[in-house]
């Protein structure tokens, strides 16, 4: 996929979307993902993080790159973590960072027109942006926890404008997370750009997942949004156990294991 095969699925079919933090799973997930997004909801699922907020640049760069090398021809989209881009300067610094030291496509940044001058500048700088409004997880300790948003006219106003100033802004496509569905799909059908939806319904361009909330691993809450395609967690737990048992009745290695 490239930034123009992206925006041409725009009314023709769906985005599939997926994150991924390692070489591992993104070499599985390639085949089936339009996108795979390195997304700073790694400190929460594999840092035991209460939220995303104290994800670094480091720890971005270093995922990045291993998603870029499992998945080689892969879209990847790297999260910039708060922090990284409350200024123009500072945006376009730590953005660079990101085309020189990942193999990365695109960056994603929250906000909509409070961050459309700092998308403007990224994209006339040569950066890639993915946009994101609604449910913005780096604004959750100012907010008060994870509000779904579009609820009344005002919401829905002001979502419409986010998308608006986000895709004037030079952003190639946006997601849109923690929405009521009838306000997602408006907001995606007033802009010509691809708008991905987590917990915002169908009438939007595509969806995107955190593979351990879909996957089962991540068992501390499951939001709403969140299909489970597999109970991941039990079926490794069992699979250890089963390891962990064999080890110990030295049932393990057999012949066909040893040299």
């Amino acid at each position: 996929m490239t930034i123009t095969s992206i925006q041409k699925t725009k009314g023709v079919r769906p985005l599939v979307m997926i994150t991924a933090y390692d070489a591992l799973f993104a070499r599985l997930f390639e085949s089936s993902s339009d996108m795979i997004l390195v997304g700073d909801s790694l400190n929460m699922s594999f840092a035991g993080k209460s939220d995303t907020l104290s994800a670094t640049m480091e720890q971005m760069l270093y995922h990045t790159n291993a998603v870029c090398e499992g998945a080689k021809s892969s879209f990847v989209v790297c999260d910039m973590p708060f922090g990284t881009y409350d200024n123009k300067d500072d945006a376009l610094k730590n953005a660079m960072r990101v085309y020189k030291e990942t193999q990365a496509d695109s960056v994603k940044i929250e906000g909509g027109e409070s961050r459309a001058d700092i998308i403007e500048y990224l994209t006339t700088h040569g950066i890639a942006v993915c946009g994101h409004i609604g449910l913005l997880p780096q604004s959750v300790r100012s907010e008060g926890g994870y509000k779904v948003k579009g609820k009344d006219s005002i919401q829905r106003e002001h979502l419409l404008r986010d998308a608006k100033a986000v895709q004037k802004a030079g952003a190639f496509c946006m997601v849109i997370e923690g929405v009521k569905a009838e306000v997602a799909a408006e907001v995606a059908q007033s802009v010509d750009i691809p708008v991905i939806g987590i917990g915002a319904g169908t009438g939007v361009d595509g969806q995107v997942l955190v593979f351990s909330d879909m996957l089962g691993l991540f068992e501390e809450f499951t939001p709403k949004f969140v299909k489970k395609y597999m109970d991941g967690a039990s079926l490794i737990r069992s699979a250890v156990k089963n390891y962990a048992d064999e080890v110990l009745k030295k049932e393990f290695p057999k012949e066909e294991h040893t040299y």
